[in-house]
């Protein structure tokens, strides 16, 4: 960190923007600051708390990033003479649909174009580079991994001995075991038991409940094929924060690795089957008092099964029906948000939407410009989701083209017409316009008038404006 800080004094560097990856409480955003005050730049922040739409952020992280700054004490700051300010981006991987409309683009635009340094700060990374391109490429990522219990206790002992506390060694190194590597609930612990006393002592440290700690599916294959400790199973198996439906995955996929003489293999694939009954009963009926059995068949079933000593010592392999399905989960998202926004007004089902509606609808957005700014205008279209359509990603010049063409002119400018993206019509407001249904009752035909344009009444029937097609109606 310090070393890319120090190449701002030659100008931006090649890697304008740093991502911060890790769990929370390991100290993520202090570095940040701290790194900010070591080298005297002011800072401008904006976490999860505040707005984060596009306009937001152009106006606080990009008008920042371009412009010189003021210090805290109000001296001016330039650029020019080594005067900076650091951007930091909190929690930059919890972006929310319409809440957050049009974050990412304006993220790209900063970590393309910040004139200061800027700092994401993420824990899934994956999460915040799937959504942009220049997320991966554009920036310095650096992880932070969980301190140790030695390395939090170290803290401790500086802490306590700043604020005057008064601790033995095996009080502080109790209140490091049990932070399980999170200093921020570590340096809480110590000074709610601190608080008012000026001292801890064991007795006290000795009544801190244990940090729930989430164990994950490869603790527990670990624990039904390779320990074969029934009791650690049935804990691990409460820790996991998986439902028995995604255990029996893992399962399955690791047991032809795991069993090595057939019979085990047999036995094994008998529990996990009479498990997979229990979990479809349970689908059936919504008893998921089921679920108990299922898992006990998975993890109890399957250890009283493995008769050959021999254990395997490779790695314990991830389900690989779950990785394709977490690969395509985000597209399957995108697709499914489109057929309930544009569905809704073509009046189709979802189905019908993917089969008649989306292929047709895809090949005119990548041709007619104009209609990709009246989709993200007239539909509320998200970046994510306009590209999905064109096929193209989020961060694209078209896509952040449309999204420029949508945004409502400023006070006292008309709208400029051009003839690659025209006005689109409006429909009169039923029973108003002239010849139009009797008592204003709106039909099929007022929605159709918002996509296709408005319709207006021959006679007895009604003529498309764009199909020129008579279809009789009653009143």
């Amino acid at each position: 960190m310090r070393a890319w800080a120090r190449s701002w004094e030659r100008g931006p560097p090649e890697k304008r923007a740093l991502v911060l990856i890790g769990t929370p409480g390991i100290g993520k955003t202090s570095s940040a600051l701290a790194l900010a005050d070591e080298m005297g730049w002011g800072v401008v922040e904006m976490n999860a708390s505040d707005q984060r739409t596009g306009k937001a952020i152009e106006d606080v992280a990009l008008r920042a990033s371009r412009f010189n700054t003021f210090g805290d004490d109000g001296t001016f700051m330039s650029a020019k003479n080594g005067g900076r300010k650091l951007i930091i981006l909190d929690e930059a991987d919890s972006l929310y649909g319409s809440v957050d409309r049009g974050a990412m683009p304006a993220i790209n635009d900063l970590i393309r174009t910040t004139m200061q340094p800027a700092i994401l700060i993420c824990n899934d990374f994956y999460e915040l580079s799937r959504k942009s391109s220049a997320v991966k490429t554009a920036t310095l990522q650096i992880t932070f991994r969980r301190p140790a219990a030695a390395s939090v206790a170290r803290v401790l002992r500086d802490i306590a001995e700043g604020e005057g506390v008064r601790i033995g060694e095996e009080s502080v190194a109790r209140i490091a075991a049990n932070a399980n590597g999170d200093m921020r609930a570590a340096v809480r612990d110590l000074e709610s038991l601190a608080l008012g006393g000026g001292s801890v002592s064991e007795r006290e440290t000795g009544m801190l409940s244990g940090r729930a700690v989430r164990k994950s599916n490869f603790d527990l294959v670990d624990a039904v094929f390779r320990r074969r400790d029934p009791a650690l199973a049935q804990r691990t198996m409460m820790d996991c924060d998986s439902d028995p439906e995604e255990i029996s995955v893992w399962i399955d996929e690791n047991m032809p690795h795991e069993c090595h003489d057939t019979g085990d293999l047999v036995r094994c694939s008998g529990r996990l089957s009479r498990a997979d009954v229990y979990l479809g009963r349970t689908r059936r009926t919504r008893q998921f008092g089921l679920w108990s059995y299922a898992g006990q068949m998975m993890t109890l079933g399957i250890i009283e099964s493995l008769r050959n000593p021999e254990i395997a010592h490779d790695r314990i392999r991830f389900p690989q029906y779950l990785m394709k399905m977490s690969r395509s989960r985000a597209a399957r998202g995108v697709r499914k948000s489109l057929a309930l926004k544009i569905g809704g007004v073509t009046h189709t089902s979802e189905s019908a939407f993917y089969n008649e509606v989306l292929p047709y609808l895809s090949v005119t957005a990548q041709r007619d410009a104009g209609m990709r700014a009246a989709l993200v205008r007239d539909y509320g279209l998200e970046p994510e989701e306009l590209g999905f359509l064109i096929g193209k990603r989020m961060d694209s010049r078209e896509v952040r083209r449309a999204f420029e063409e949508a945004l409502p002119p400023a006070a006292g400018e008309r709208p400029a017409r051009t003839e690659e993206a025209p006005e689109p019509l409006r429909a009169p407001e039923p029973g108003k316009e002239e010849g139009g249904p009797p008592g204003g009752q709106r039909n099929l035909f007022d929605f159709r008038g918002r996509a296709w344009g408005w319709t207006r009444r021959t006679g007895r029937g009604w003529r498309s404006s764009r199909t020129a097609s008579t279809v009789t109606t009653r009143p």
